[in-house]
């Protein structure tokens, strides 16, 4: 027998979204609300789903279900199999996003999040106030088998090298920005103006979200036939700010970042002292979605936010 139908035959897969509801809320009252059944009823499906799969899967604590190991495993890829079946499901299906509680699941780093999220769930909340957001820390720039398989509706990366996407793969240019250098409000040592051998004469935090050796502004600076001393290495733009503005170290970073960033710590925003290509963040998404009624709305969506990052980006320090 199939090693797949034997899996199935042993478990109703209705109680695959009972386990989702309980993992999501904790609560029986909260999962039994969301399918719309008694807390009864539930429990007895949560009965049924322990003897099939041999776990407690969730054991009570107070007023909450907390999830056992095996439930922590099984989350991951029980989510993933529902959204694919449900995106099957309804591929033909008119797309309402006013009433649709669909989930889009996005793959992107703290600063691509930070850029896209908080005029994107604004926009949501007005026009489509029932649909769900998933965001997955990128472990890569482009996550092509995730994108290929629907484990991820869209990633959001960025682009250095003006490399063509791999096939199947479609991108759109979402915010272009130039870069600019923060500093403390207070450091000892820059005024008004930075110039590039103010700029050398410093040390730098950068931030490497693959866990790359050097970026984009150190290779500029290899082309000059200059470099400069790097104090500290992050996986995150975010903490970085405040990095800086505790100290004397400067950080080069997309404009969006700098501009919005100002307002949550004491730093300063100067024009980068040497040329350095435009930053480019993009939008991936697979070819073969691109007909889905839900993609092509999110789609439309996201080019609407457009104009209003990119004026944001033209503001001067």
């Amino acid at each position: 027998m199939n090693k797949l139908h034997s899996a199935f035959r042993r478990l109703d897969l209705n109680l695959l979204l009972a386990f989702d509801a309980l993992y999501r809320h904790r609560s029986v009252t909260g999962a039994a609300g969301e399918l719309a059944i008694s807390a009864s009823a539930f429990s007895h499906a949560l009965a049924r789903l322990r003897q099939s799969l041999n776990d407690e899967l969730f054991i009570r604590q107070g007023n909450r279900m907390h999830p056992t190991h095996r439930a922590d495993l099984l989350a991951g890829p029980v989510l993933d199999a529902l959204r694919i079946l449900a995106d099957g499901l309804n591929l033909w299906e008119p797309f309402d996003p006013r009433r649709s509680e669909r989930t889009f699941v996005f793959s992107a780093t703290d600063y691509t999040s930070f850029a896209l999220m908080p005029a994107l769930m604004a926009q949501l909340q007005r026009e489509a106030p029932a649909i769900r957001l998933r965001l997955l820390q990128s472990e890569r720039k482009v996550s092509n088998e995730e994108l290929a398989a629907g484990r991820i509706d869209f990633a959001l990366g960025y682009d250095e090298e003006h490399e063509a996407p791999p096939a199947g793969i479609e991108s759109m240019d979402w915010l272009t920005d130039d870069y600019l250098v923060i500093a403390a409000s207070a450091h000892p040592r820059i005024g008004k103006r930075l110039g590039l051998d103010a700029y050398l004469a410093e040390r730098h935090v950068i931030a490497t979200p693959w866990n790359e050796e050097r970026g984009v502004i150190d290779r500029v600076l290899d082309g000059m036939g200059l470099a400069r001393r790097v104090a500290l290495q992050l996986p995150s733009v975010l903490a970085a700010p405040f990095v800086v503005a505790a100290g004397e170290l400067l950080m080069t970073v997309p404009r969006h970042a700098a501009e919005t960033l100002r307002h949550a710590a004491p730093i300063t925003l100067y024009p980068a002292p040497f040329a350095i290509p435009p930053y480019t963040l993009k939008l991936y998404s697979h070819s073969k979605y691109a007909h889905s009624d839900a993609h092509a709305w999110m789609r439309e969506r996201l080019r609407a936010l457009r104009p209003q990052l990119a004026r944001k980006a033209k503001q001067k320090p």
